[in-house]
């Protein structure tokens, strides 16, 4: 069987070839994975059971349970202001990355231009040319924490885009961009006319400082798409559970792909996730605060180690350079010490001499981890 032009010019993830190469060794401590190792807090998985047990296992409303949109409603309002309709301006969808995917095949049209954050997370460039679109990388500089400016935009070649997805905070480097920040982006997009997906999955994991939204600027709103979702804040991953809002316009147009090709997000999840805005937010509390130990603890040692690596203030990854060619150093460092991680590059071109570094895993694992990276860098350098 011939698969399509479009389907065999893209290449399989990087993530996953360095999962399957650590999957071949027993003694393997992993920080390449993007999830949390903590499990769902209690009272959601409890209500996830109690739904089973009441038989609730048939189809919701394709746009998602409408309990379930009023309080995704009443949390985006109360944690970041948004005001959102929950019957027309919410979509319950199987994960952010099945969110992004509809919005990209409703939003572009053959040709259309999309601008992409570089580096970013692996699944935004192969979804805009499955869409039929054409990727724009902006590169954004460690110099400048990773975060994209006015002016990257403007010496991509932008202004000529239709869309941009923008991934803050951002995987994989940990980079978060503040009020300020995001203020001349969205001027060049009401500037340029260009819509926005802003994948906002890890805002609630923005350490020392309040998430911002591009959505919250004046004449934003009715360009931008937000996605967040249950996976990280509330380890959630495999229940596959995530939502868009935005403009009815755009949100009906996901809609129409939605129901016809998911029909609506799993049942028993939307069961979880209700049970999870109601009453979880301690445990998310929680785990951030494991999540920024963590952090601090991972930077701490890159920086005893000679490593430079900027400060990462949200996700669960940090981003240092490593000496030489970074898909050596990761290929080395598994194969010495046995220690996952993912290079850079894998996330595009800026991420060049780079490492992805996750410390969504205990402490205990991390500190040997770290201590393995630590030999593996001494012995290199001799």
């Amino acid at each position: 069987m011939r698969p399509a032009d479009r389907v065999e010019r893209v290449p399989p993830s990087g993530i996953r070839k360095f999962f399957e190469l650590a999957e071949e060794r027993d003694d393997v401590i992993s920080l390449g994975v993007g999830e949390p190792d903590f499990s769902a807090p209690w009272a959601a998985r409890d209500a996830a059971i109690a739904s089973l047990e009441r038989g609730k296992t048939s189809y919701t409303a394709n746009r998602g349970m409408r309990d379930l949109r009023t309080k995704i409603a009443g949390h985006v309002e109360k944690r970041y202001g948004f005001d959102y309709d929950p019957d027309e301006e919410i979509l319950v969808t199987t994960g952010v990355s099945e969110g992004i995917d509809v919005a990209l095949r409703a939003l572009v049209n053959p040709g259309d231009t999309v601008a992409l954050v570089d580096p970013a997370y692996v699944s935004y460039q192969p979804g805009v040319n499955f869409a039929g679109g054409e990727p724009l990388i902006v590169p954004t500089r460690e110099e400048e924490e990773f975060r994209l400016t006015y002016e990257a935009l403007e010496e991509a070649g932008a202004a000529e885009a239709d869309l941009l997805i923008l991934c803050y905070p951002n995987n994989p480097t940990g980079a978060i961009m503040n009020e300020e920040d995001l203020k001349p982006v969205a001027e060049f997009c009401r500037e340029h006319d260009l819509l926005v997906l802003s994948d906002e999955i890890y805002a609630d994991l923005t350490y020392d400082q309040e998430h911002d939204s591009i959505a919250t600027f004046e004449g934003m709103r009715e360009r931008t798409i937000v996605f967040n979702g249950f996976s990280k804040a509330y380890a959630m991953t495999g229940l596959r559970l995530g939502y868009a809002l935005g403009p009815s316009e755009g949100i009906g147009a996901m809609n129409r792909i939605h129901q016809y090709s998911m029909l609506s997000a799993p049942t028993t999840a939307q069961h979880a996730a209700i049970e999870a805005l109601e009453s979880c937010d301690d445990e998310v509390e929680e785990m951030k605060r494991a999540f920024n130990r963590r952090r601090r603890f991972v930077l701490s040692r890159f920086d005893d180690m000679g490593m430079d690596c900027f400060e990462a203030k949200g996700a669960f990854y940090v981003f240092p350079e490593c000496p030489g060619d970074d898909e050596a150093f990761a290929e080395g460092l598994l194969e010495s010490e046995g220690v996952a991680l993912v290079p850079g590059s894998v996330f595009g071109e800026a991420g060049d001499g780079h490492l992805r570094v996750s410390y969504a895993t205990g402490l205990s694992s991390l500190k040997e981890a770290m201590d393995r990276i630590e030999s593996y860098v001494e012995s290199s350098s001799r």
